[in-house]
C-alpha cells in the first residue's frame, strides 16, 4: 500500500477523504478538533510539495440536507487548525464543485459540502464515486474512522485511481499501531475490555484470545460474566441472554492459556445517579436494589498488578460510569496505571469512543503510546475483518 510519502504532489490536486465528523455545540461551533488535527500532517505534506488539497468528509447523519450538518460549520475551526484559509463549495459533485476544484492553485485548500447530503455516498454508488473522482489527480484516504464502511468516497472511488491512490499519514499510522497489538506485539499482551455490553464486544473477545496473555474485563459487561458463574449482582446491568456465551468465552480463554481477570469488588449505588448512596461490596454478593457502577480498591490493585507486568496493552472501554464523579475512580486508576506502564517501556493503544473520551477527560492522551481515532473501524480490525477502505487501497 502506498502512502503520501511515495508521491510528489507538485502541481497536483489531491482529493483527500478526511474524517471531519466532529462534535458541534448548539451554536454550531466545533467542540473537539482532534480529528482535524489528525489530518494536518497529510495536508501539510501535500501543500509543502506544491500541491493543492480538495477535502471531502461527512458530518453526522443528515436526512434532508439540514443546515446543522453543513461542513460550512467546520470551516472556521479547520482554517485555524491547518493555518490556511480554506475555500468552500456548497456542492461535492457536479459543475459547481468541478469549477471550484479547477480554479484551485498550489498551496490552496478546498472543502466540499457534506458527502452524506447525497444518499449515493452511503449506498456506495459507483456513478457518485466517479463524479467525485473528477475533482482530483491523486486520491488519498486519510479517514480511519470511516474505513470500515464500503461508501463511495472510502472504497469505491479508489477504482478510478488505479495508479494514483495512497493512504494518508493518519491512516498509515492507525494500521501500523494496531499491528503493534495484533501481530508485532511484545509479550505479555493484555487487553482491557470494558463498557456496558458483552454483545457489542463478542467478536473482539473471540478474535483477540489468540493474541493475548491476559484479559481484563470491566464495566457493565463484567456483571454478565459474574452472574453466569453464580454471583449475586443485585440490580447491576446484565445481559441474561448472553450468560452462556460469557461462560463459553471463559472456557475458550482457559483452553488458549489466557488468564482472565474479572472485578472482585465494586462501588455500588442504590440508584443510577451521581447523588446516589454508595457503598463497597464483593461482586458476587451485591444486595438486591443495589448496582455495581465502578471497580473497588481490591480490583484496582489486581488490575494494576497485571498491567504493570505487561509489555503490550490494548484498552477498549471504561471500567465504571466515569462520566459521574463518584464512579470515575476505577477508570482513572486504570488510565494512570497504563500511563505508568507506558513510562516503564510498555506499548499502549487506547481506542473506542468511551475510553478515548476518558483519556481526554483525565488528561492521559499524551501519556499512552497511541490513541486511535476510529471506534468502529478499530473494533472491526480487532475482530479480524479486512476494512473496505483499506482493501480498496491494496488492490
Amino acid at each position: 500500500m502506498k502512502t503520501v510519502n511515495d508521491f510528489d504532489f507538485n502541481g497536483k490536486k489531491a482529493l483527500i477523504r478526511v474524517d471531519f465528523n466532529v462534535p458541534l455545540n448548539d451554536d454550531k461551533e466545533v467542540t473537539d478538533a482532534t480529528r482535524i488535527e489528525a489530518a494536518k500532517p497529510t495536508i501539510h505534506k501535500i501543500l509543502e510539495d506544491g500541491g493543492s488539497c480538495i477535502l471531502m468528509s461527512h458530518l453526522g447523519r443528515p436526512k434532508n440536507k439540514e443546515a446543522e450538518f453543513s461542513l460550512k460549520n467546520v470551516l472556521k475551526k479547520a482554517s485555524e487548525v491547518l493555518g490556511v484559509s480554506i475555500k468552500f463549495t456548497e456542492e461535492c459533485i457536479g459543475e459547481t464543485a468541478e469549477e471550484a476544484a479547477a480554479q484551485l492553485g498550489a498551496g490552496e485548500i478546498l472543502l466540499l459540502e457534506n458527502l452524506r447530503y447525497h444518499p449515493e455516498e452511503t449506498e456506495g454508488d459507483r456513478d457518485f464515486a466517479q463524479a467525485l473522482s473528477k475533482l482530483g489527480d491523486i486520491y488519498v484516504n486519510d479517514a480511519f474512522g470511516t474505513a470500515h464502511r464500503a461508501h463511495a468516497s472510502t472504497a469505491i472511488i479508489a477504482d478510478f485511481f488505479p495508479e494514483n491512490k495512497c493512504v494518508g499519514l493518519l491512516l498509515a499510522s492507525e494500521i501500523e499501531n494496531l499491528n503493534k497489538v495484533l501481530t508485532d506485539n511484545k509479550k505479555p499482551v493484555t487487553a482491557v475490555i470494558g463498557g456496558a455490553k458483552v454483545s457489542s464486544k463478542i467478536t473482539v473477545l473471540e478474535n483477540i484470545l489468540d493474541k493475548i496473555d491476559h484479559l481484563i474485563i470491566g464495566g457493565g459487561m463484567a456483571f454478565t460474566f459474574i452472574k453466569a458463574q453464580g454471583g449475586k449482582i443485585g440490580s447491576s446491568m446484565v445481559e441474561d441472554d448472553k450468560q452462556e456465551l460469557a461462560l463459553e468465552i471463559l472456557e475458550k480463554a482457559k483452553e488458549k492459556g489466557v488468564e482472565v481477570h474479572l472485578p472482585v469488588d465494586a462501588i455500588i449505588a442504590d440508584s443510577f445517579s451521581e447523588l446516589a448512596t454508595t457503598d463497597t461490596a464483593d461482586v458476587n454478593d451485591i444486595p438486591e436494589g443495589w448496582m455495581g457502577l465502578d471497580t473497588g480498591d481490591k480490583t484496582n490493585a489486581i488490575f494494576k498488578d497485571v498491567i504493570l507486568k505487561s509489555q503490550t496493552i490494548l484498552w477498549n472501554g471504561p471500567v465504571g460510569v466515569f462520566e459521574m464523579e463518584p464512579f470515575a475512580t476505577g477508570t482513572i486508576h486504570l488510565g494512570n496505571t497504563i500511563a505508568e506502564s507506558t513510562r516503564n517501556g510498555a506499548y499502549s493503544l487506547v481506542g473506542g469512543g468511551d475510553s478515548v473520551a476518558a483519556v481526554k477527560k483525565f488528561n492521559l492522551n499524551k501519556k499512552v503510546s497511541y490513541v486511535s481515532t476510529g471506534g468502529g473501524a478499530m473494533l472491526e480490525m480487532l475482530e479480524g475483518k479486512t476494512l473496505p477502505g483499506i482493501k480498496a487501497m491494496q488492490n
